[in-house]
């Protein structure tokens, strides 16, 4: 399978026009539908931005992999969460969402945070900021001999 092909399947599946993919990477469709038809080899650079909008690496787009996930082999992230530390994370983030439900109003530069929407992103806000300082914590202090 060509370059072209497998930018086309890989577009394909994600459900992505060409007219979206040329809109990101700066150029016009017909300038996009020229590198999947094969009469233009992208350069390496738009190779690149094309592997990141297509969630592949560009080696999958070579035909280097058959595999068109970002991970492959030894690129699997190893400071990943696990089912346990997931676990621990809601655990966490309910009771961090229930000492904020005191019955104290809740405030945001005075305004008073009362619909769903506002308390679901401050749910969304706690979860993330959780969940990233688990990561950035294991990244830290995972000794090297357990890194893979």
């Amino acid at each position: 399978m060509s370059l072209g092909e497998r930018i086309r399947n890989r577009r394909k599946q994600l459900g992505l026009t060409q007219i979206e993919i040329a809109r990101q990477l700066d150029m016009g469709r017909s300038n996009f539908g020229h590198i999947e038809n094969g009469r233009v080899v992208p350069s390496s650079v738009d190779l690149d931005k094309i592997a990141d909008i297509l969630r592949t690496k560009p080696d999958y787009l070579l035909g280097k992999t058959d595999d068109p996930s970002l991970l492959t082999g030894g690129d699997e992230d190893p400071y990943a969460l696990t089912s346990k530390e997931e676990k621990d994370i809601a655990v966490r983030l309910q009771k961090l969402l229930d000492e904020l439900e005191s019955g104290v109003p809740l405030a945001y530069y005075g305004e008073p945070l009362e619909d769903d929407e506002d308390r679901e992103a401050l749910r969304a806000s706690l979860e993330n900021t959780l969940r990233l300082s688990k990561y950035m914590a294991k990244k830290k202090f995972t000794p090297n001999k357990y890194r893979k």
